[in-house]
């Protein structure tokens, strides 16, 4: 959703121009993640001066513009009085932080006004921007209101804003260092959250926190880290760390009289070991805040990610790593990770639109899911991630996937080949759904939480409730370091690569791919499933080589999605068996990118109300590839075609069955439980086609955001 970017340089001579190019830069590539509106703050011409601002409702090239024209945006608070002024972008830094966003609205309409970063007052003392929702914002607004604060936006974020001008006010005599006066905010806070704090009270120095949000830190310098890992600082048993509890907001003054300021905490730890240079001197370096590792890959592939409650402080070139409370079950250590991803792997490259080069990408991103994993030779799979859970989860009583969106369906998919090779029970859950009704969970339960973010705000939740449950919980995520990989015992990372566009792709077919290889690799103990394993894993091999034929039939499909679809308001999918996932996962990126509503219908349902649609004006596509429920299927089809239907057929390319005169797509033949993967290919090209004939981004499409971070 929300997409965060901060940039702190030390001992590094940039001007304005170029931090407000890194500032664009890191936003664009989070652009994937959804917004409505953009905005950016950049140092004042002195170390006290006001937070200057650009701030637009659009996309970020809109930003890009304003930019250009170097007339900054006024405050909130000022907007009404402020004349727009003029920025010298060729002003000279050589220490700066700054900070950028891309917001998707929760708390009021997009606009200038409600455009982070947001600050506390006219003369911008503290300043912040934020990934997440406050709660409890309305709670601490009337609080503030009472003390005489005043706010000028609708947003749940302006009120921590103003909560850090409070705190800051409340002790005049003995000022808090700016780590101890977030710890007192954050405190206060409920909800999830990732921030990044600015002040013009602690020039050069940059704040950041998370919640439940995703927030990692990229370290550039030229010459080596001495460690590859920063030290935690946490506080020792004589720091008070819940001092709120004893009178909330009103506690502030207190809690530093009692002599826990900015002399006050005692530290196990405290130097970031990493950042010194061989003479102990300063060296140059910069950091770079931000959601998503898309957004500093160009600058840097050194990041640390940060844990829930982590409060990271940036200031004369060190990064140091507070906890809001000791808590000793969490890593003392924060590791600096090498990025595997390139530059190029989230460019468009040769094509138009990054859904487009996604879809052409699986039949290379499959085979990466399975690279290292089958040996086609001697028809076995290993999954390393499993591979000491492997008797656990068998002799576990029930299989609980719980996913949502695209994700969701591709466990629907699988769910058959699980309960026919491993025996157990399997129950596919909405996360969402899944935490409303409290739903039982057991220790000898397995949990599998699909994802392809690893950052699916509901997803965590229903992982952390079934963690407290004592349930194995076992994540499946695209993203490596994400929270769902790092916070489940064990799982499958699926190597599909970066996926940019909103509407799921490749993600789906190598979700899919991975899920059935679990299912293989845990019916490797039977003998009575040695054929049909076998028989999967040889289907396994052809699937890549299938997907390219159906991709070269892209033309034809772009044909069909205009003389047959373009102009349609509606749309029905129909199938069933291990057809009805294709079936849901067709409608939906037909709704997602293309704006036509479209509805996924198990074709044994057909009688049961969806027959009432069906006239001479309404299309379907009829999902009729050879599998056991063939003949079923055919029962369903006749039974549209008497009422007149508009029928388009999925089938196999050798079904003599099907009349040419038919509307068909012929796909290549495989296992019944893996033909999904390639009935999919056609209904991912049709949307795609249908969104760019109706003019739709298609990448970005309205309302939607690619990780959904919030619930």
């Amino acid at each position: 959703m929300c997409g965060i970017f901060g940039y702190c340089s030390f001992l590094v001579e940039k001007d304005r121009k170029y931090v407000c190019d890194v500032l664009c830069n890191g936003l664009a590539r989070l652009e994937y993640r959804g917004y409505d509106s953009a905005g950016i703050g950049i140092d004042g011409d002195t170390p006290t001066s006001p937070l200057v601002m650009f701030k637009t409702v659009g996309k970020v090239a809109s930003l890009r513009k304003d930019i250009a024209e170097a007339t900054a945006t006024p405050s909130p608070a000022e907007a009404n009085t402020a004349e727009p002024h003029k920025v010298d972008m060729k002003k000279v830094f050589l220490s700066q932080t700054s900070m950028a966003h891309t917001r998707w609205a929760t708390h009021g309409v997009p606009s200038n006004t409600n455009c982070h970063p947001h600050v506390s007052n006219a003369l911008t003392e503290f300043s912040l921007v934020h990934n997440g929702i406050i709660t409890n914002y309305k709670e601490l607004k009337l609080v503030l209101l009472k003390r005489g604060y005043t706010f000028h936006t609708d947003t749940d974020t302006e009120a921590v804003a103003v909560l850090c001008k409070y705190v800051w006010d409340s002790q005049p005599h003995k000022r808090l260092n700016f780590t101890e006066l977030i710890k007192t905010v954050i405190k206060e806070l409920e909800g999830s959250f990732a921030f990044v704090f600015k002040s013009t009270h602690f020039p050069d120095e940059i704040v950041a926190a998370r919640r439940g949000s995703p927030l990692l830190i990229g370290v550039k310098t030229d010459r080596k880290l001495k460690v590859d890992f920063v030290d935690v600082e946490l506080p020792t048993n004589e720091e008070r760390v819940d001092g709120v509890e004893a009178g909330g907001l009103l506690a502030v003054p207190n809690s530093v009289a009692d002599g826990h300021g900015a002399a006050g905490p005692k530290l196990r730890r405290s130097q970031s070991r990493a950042f010194l240079s061989e003479d102990g001197m300063p060296q140059p370096i910069e950091f770079f805040v931000a959601s998503d590792a898309s957004a500093v890959i160009e600058h840097t592939k050194r990041v640390l990610y940060l844990e829930d409650d982590d409060i990271a402080h940036i200031a004369e070139g060190e990064l140091h790593i507070h906890r809001l409370r000791r808590d000793d079950t969490v890593s003392s250590v924060r590791a600096i990770e090498h990025l595997e991803i390139e530059l190029a792997e989230i460019m468009k490259g040769q094509y138009d639109h990054f859904m487009q080069k996604e879809i052409y990408e699986q039949p290379e991103s499959v085979v990466n899911t399975m690279r290292g994993r089958v040996n086609f030779d001697t028809r076995q799979v290993l999954l390393g991630g499993l591979k000491a859970y492997l008797p656990v989860i068998r002799r576990g009583r029930r299989l609980l996937f719980v996913a949502c969106g695209t994700s969701y369906h591709s466990c629907i998919a699988v769910r058959g080949v699980f309960e026919e090779l491993t025996d157990i029970p399997v129950a596919v859950e909405l996360a969402s759904d899944f935490l409303d009704r409290r739903t039982p969970v057991f220790r000898d339960d397995v949990a599998i939480f699909v994802s392809q973010s690893g950052e699916t705000a509901d997803t965590i939740l229903a992982m952390r409730y079934c963690l407290e449950r004592g349930a194995l919980c076992l994540g499946v995520v695209n993203t490596v370091g994400s929270t769902l990989s790092r916070e489940t015992h064990a799982g499958i990372h699926i190597n599909a690569g970066p996926e940019i566009g909103v509407a799921s792709t490749k993600a789906y077919t190598s979700q899919y791919v991975a899920l059935v290889m679990m299912a293989v690799q845990l019916s490797d103990d039977s003998i009575l499933k040695t054929a049909r394993r076998q028989q999967i894993i040889d289907g396994l091999h052809d699937i890549p080589a299938q997907i390219r034929k159906v991709l070269a039939m892209d033309k034809a499909l772009q044909e069909m999605a205009k003389s047959m679809l373009a102009k349609e308001k509606s749309l029905l999918i129909m199938g069933r068996g291990y057809q009805y996932a294709t079936c849901l996962e067709g409608a939906l990126k037909i709704k997602e990118v293309s704006y036509m509503h479209s509805e996924g219908i198990l074709a044994g349902e057909l009688k049961h109300g969806p027959l009432a649609l069906v006239d001479e004006h309404l299309p379907v596509i009829f999902i009729m590839t050879r599998d056991s429920l063939y003949p079923k299927v055919q029962s369903a089809l006749a039974q549209v075609t008497a009422r007149k239907g508009r029928p388009i057929i999925i089938c196999n390319e050798d079904d003599e069955t099907v009349s040419d005169a038919a509307k068909c797509i012929r796909v290549p033949q495989t296992v019944d439980c893996l033909q999904g993967l390639i009935n999919v290919i056609p209904l991912q090209l049709l949307s795609y086609h249908l969104a760019v004939m109706n003019g739709v981004d298609v990448d970005f499409p309205r309302n939607l955001a690619k990780s959904v971070t919030t619930e």
